[in-house]
C-alpha cells in the first residue's frame, strides 16, 4: 500500500492553498480594522470625547446637519441654511464640550 498517492498530494495541495488564503484574508482585515480602530482613537483623543459607538454617531449627525447646511446655504435657503448650522452647532459643541 502507498502511504501517499496522488489524491493524498491534490488533497494537500488545495489545503495548502485555501489556508494561505485564509491567512492572507486575515492578515488584511486585522490591519484595515487596526488602522480604523486607531483613527477613531485619535479621532476622539484630539476633539476630548469618548470613543464609544454613541460619541462617533452623534459627532456624524452634527457633521451631516453642518454639511446640510452649507449645502443649503449654496443653494440660497437662506432660513433652512442658518436653523441647520446652528443646530450642528449645537449638537457638535455639547459633544465636544
Amino acid at each position: 500500500m502507498q502511504t501517499n498517492g496522488f489524491f493524498d498530494t491534490v488533497g494537500a495541495t488545495i489545503g495548502d492553498v485555501i489556508r494561505t488564503m485564509v491567512e492572507f484574508l486575515l492578515a488584511i482585515f486585522t490591519n484595515f480594522f487596526g488602522a480604523l480602530e486607531e483613527f477613531v482613537d485619535g479621532l476622539s483623543r484630539s476633539l476630548g470625547i469618548n470613543a464609544s459607538f454613541f460619541s462617533i454617531l452623534v459627532l456624524v449627525i452634527g457633521l451631516c446637519l453642518l454639511w446640510g447646511g452649507v449645502k443649503a446655504l449654496l443653494r440660497g435657503a437662506l432660513f433652512g441654511a442658518i436653523f441647520r448650522i446652528v443646530l450642528a452647532l449645537f449638537i457638535l459643541s455639547w459633544l465636544i464640550m
